[in-house]
């Protein structure tokens, strides 16, 4: 059979990936319990990392640990990859001797090559396109939070990136709309929008996208890669922070999402951490068990 990969949220169905979020808080419940899982004993996961990470590598690493197996770490000085050798022949190799791949790289094109030629489970784990991983943890933290999102509206405060273009995927997949501000130039992809028009509203005025939200989520201003834009990035979204005042226009309710590292003072305010509606500490902690649940769920094939 052939191995089935995670490169965006459209890799699976909307019953496999709410199936995936509930075993996701299982998982944190049994772990915060104490109780001991070994569901991945003996098996290997080859992280590959092409861009800097924290969540992402303890909460894999940390993740294969507690299901009782192990994690291998490699940086581009650390394999042929940042030698020349063609990833197709490396995703051959490295994959006879796993039972599962997560890739942090720069192009998706990367990821979607090497899963073209692995014999077991790709992850993407962030490319500059799509970011499906970050995802899982945020709908299972409102859904512990809110219960089912579908119906809701999410308000999208920032730049058009990979973050945002997993929140389409994510409104069509879970079933809510998302209202996208940002400024002009920095939409998100305008063939995804074009695949979800029915799912997605793009404003220019933060204020009209958040009114009514049951969710604000945002980014940082400047994302790995586009460190030389950020004074020309500050000027255009001066006017895009989330702060306690746009959360007062959304609803009552609504809560605060960011996928970190945060710039206080730029695309948040400097206390909106700590707001009310603040989940992002729950948040982060859930990438952990909806990734120990991915990879049940790639590696075994069940969920249980």
């Amino acid at each position: 059979m052939a191995a089935r990969h995670f490169l965006t949220l459209n890799d699976m169905n909307t019953t496999e990936l709410e199936s995936l979020v509930d075993h996701a808080t299982r998982l944190r419940n049994e772990w915060r319990q104490g109780k001991v899982r070994d569901s991945l004993k003996n098996r290997v996961l080859a992280m590959i990392f092409e861009k800097s990470s924290t969540r992402t590598r303890v909460s894999f690493e940390a993740g294969m640990a507690q299901l009782g197996g192990s994690a291998l770490f490699l940086s581009p000085r650390d394999t042929q990859l940042g030698r020349g050798e063609p990833i197709e022949d490396s995703a051959i190799v490295i994959s006879s001797m796993v039972d599962a791949v997560m890739i942090r790289t720069f192009a998706h094109d990367t990821v979607e090559r090497f899963a073209a030629a692995s014999r077991v489970p790709v992850i993407n784990a962030l490319t500059d396109d799509f970011h499906p991983c970050q995802l899982l943890a945020d709908m299972q933290t409102y859904r512990e939070h809110r219960g089912s999102i579908r119906g809701a509206t999410v308000a999208w405060i920032g730049d058009g990136n990979n973050m945002c273009h997993s929140y389409v995927n994510a409104a069509s997949q879970f079933n809510f709309h998302l209202n996208v501000a940002c400024p002009e130039g920095y939409e998100p992809d305008a063939a995804l929008l074009e695949a979800h028009g029915d799912r997605v509203t793009v404003f220019r005025d933060p204020a009209e996208a958040a009114r009514n939200a049951n969710l604000l989520v945002t980014d940082v201003w400047a994302s790995m890669g586009q460190e030389e834009e950020q004074k020309i990035r500050e000027r255009a979204f001066r006017n895009y922070q989330i702060n306690p005042d746009l959360m007062k226009v959304a609803d009552k309710d609504a809560l605060f999402m960011h996928c970190l590292p945060a710039h206080r003072g730029e695309e948040i305010s400097v206390d909106m951490m700590e707001h009310p509606g603040s989940v992002v500490w729950e948040e982060a902690e859930n990438r952990l068990h909806a990734q120990k649940a991915l990879l049940e769920f790639l590696i075994l094939n069940r969920l249980d």
